[in-house]
């Protein structure tokens, strides 16, 4: 197995000069080095090749020992160190000072025609950022961390990859929902790819201890390796530099809302600089259009991560990167300019989104009224986002209200609850689509065709990730695998995977690891 390593982290950035691996402060240092625990009984799980194929690697290469020995951390690459972050963050809107790479390590980093790439492997043991935690993960999170990625991926969401799932042959105890109740679980590892796992929080921690060098270093090589088009000095570049992880940060949550991705911990130490999806905990997608839904049960109270804030968290996490890098450009002008520009935008490009979901390629000033209706619509009665949306392509130009709601009734978790109203509602709605659609030149096919491009019709649902993990958990990866298969293409029709074209079953409405989920690993 041959890779082509380039480090350029561990070469030109400040390394933690003690070894020891206990959990501790570590300061003025962007990482320390670290080995994984070797798993004593590792089995390849599943693997992408696309993944393989993105690093450099050949699929010979996949079934070499070495690629088992290396992605489950029994074996260290050659010309390597493993390492793992430092960093701080926000979390629930709350400082909490130094956190770190508490359970994922840096096995290495690559290039590839002409791209770098960081392989991190998540649940590899403990690291001096680990805290009162082991380190390592559980399967079944390890299943949605490796499945997720890709499905988002294939979504066109950005975001980190999924190169390996391997069983560790280890036992992890884990108290799945804090409530006392901790069982041994099986423990895995997966191999994560980004082009770097560079956070918020790496910038918040040095600007928190008041560590300026640091900070302009990790800065500058940031800038430097990730954003070479920014060509500016002093001052200006690092203006540049927010900037551009403004917009891609606007460009990415603007994609979750599209599809219904709710990420459940938007803590500024899981946000990335690249404007991508990383750190996978208890997600899920909107079953019902319920934008005050959130996944995560420490956050059910207050619900800061909610679906519908999620742009307003985007824009909260931002003004800490801002101050983060304050102390690198001393006046306030230009970073207050893009934080205020990301609201207008995300406004802007929200609208466009909306429109494009409905199959709405002409401006048209009563496209607002029309998409708040429909949201407000939308929770009346218990709907499907995924399915309500994908077949509204099937709305033709000269259905009535009443045929046109009929196409969409599959949505409903509970058509009985369609009453007489609600009904009036739906038709009310669908006359002023069906008069909407009038002014578009292109046909219902075409239209459909667009439409069909931007809606899903297969996501990754909590259930279907359940079922998948019950099964995983008796060694069979079958459902493993042909949701893997089917992720790869959720806009095509798929007749062989109707199944999974499907509301979330009742079972599903209250079972662990389908309507709410922990931060348990």
């Amino acid at each position: 197995m041959t890779l082509t390593l380039n480090n350029l982290f561990t070469k030109e950035l400040p390394a933690d000069n003690l070894s020891d691996n206990t959990p501790r402060p570590v300061y003025q240092a962007c990482f320390s080095f670290v080995s994984p625990k070797i798993p004593s009984n590792p089995s390849l799980i599943h693997l992408s090749i696309d993944v393989a194929k993105q690093i450099g690697l050949e699929p010979e290469e996949l079934e070499d020992d070495d690629f088992l020995a290396v992605f489950s951390g029994t074996k260290i690459y050659p010309n390597t160190q493993p390492f793992a972050m430092c960093y701080a963050g926000h979390q629930f809107g709350n400082w909490a000072g130094q956190l770190g790479d508490g359970r994922a390590i840096n096995l290495m980093e690559v290039t590839h025609e002409g791209k770098n790439f960081t392989l991190q492997l998540k649940g590899a043991g403990p690291t001096p950022y680990s805290r009162t935690a082991d380190g390592f993960a559980v399967l079944r999170s390890s299943i949605r961390e490796y499945l997720c990625a890709e499905a988002m991926h294939h979504l066109g969401v950005p975001t980190t990859r999924s190169l390996s799932l391997i069983s560790t042959g280890d036992e992890v105890l884990r108290d799945i929902m804090y409530n006392g109740n901790p069982a041994y679980e099986k423990g895995a590892v997966v191999c994560r790819v980004a082009p770097s796992f560079i956070r918020f929080g790496n910038f918040e921690i040095f600007a928190a201890r008041q560590d300026h060098t640091n900070l302009k270093l990790l800065a500058d090589f940031t800038i430097q390796h990730y954003f070479p088009s920014i060509n500016e000095t002093g001052k200006e570049k690092y203006i540049q530099f927010f900037e551009a992880v403004s917009k891609s940060t606007l460009e990415m949550i603007l994609n979750w809302q599209r599809v219904g991705f709710v990420h459940g911990v938007m803590n500024t130490d899981n946000m990335s600089i690249h404007g991508i999806t990383i750190d996978y905990g208890p997600y899920g997608w909107l079953e019902d259009y319920n934008p005050t839904w959130t996944p995560n049960t420490t956050d059910n109270q207050h619900k800061r991560y909610r679906f519908k804030n999620q742009p307003q968290i985007g824009l909260w996490n931002l003004y800490q990167l801002a101050n983060a890098l304050y102390p690198l450009i001393e006046e306030t002008q230009g970073l207050e300019a893009i934080l205020d520009a990301y609201t207008k935008e995300y406004d802007a490009k929200y609208l466009q989104m909306m429109q494009s979901k409905l199959g709405l390629q002409i401006q048209h000033i009563a496209d607002r009224s029309l998409i708040q209706e429909l949201i407000d619509l939308l929770q009346e009665i218990e709907t499907d986002m995924t399915i309500f949306f994908r077949n509204l392509s099937l709305v033709l130009k000269n259905d009535t209200p009443a045929t046109a709601l009929s196409k969409i009734e599959f949505a409903f978790y509970k058509a009985n609850d369609c009453n007489e109203s609600i009904t009036l509602k739906w038709h009310n709605w669908f006359s002023k689509y069906i008069d909407r659609l009038q002014l578009e030149i292109v046909s219902d096919a075409e239209r459909s065709i667009a439409m069909n491009q931007v809606n899903p019709k297969y996501v990754l649902r909590n259930y279907m990730a359940q079922l998948c993990i019950d099964a995983a958990e008796q060694e069979d990866y079958s459902i493993l695998k042909e949701l893997f298969e089917l992720l790869q293409k959720p806009y095509e029709e798929q007749p062989e995977y109707e199944k999974w074209f499907a509301k979330r079953p009742d079972w599903a409405r209250v079972k662990i690891g389908c309507s709410m989920l922990s931060c348990s690993s």
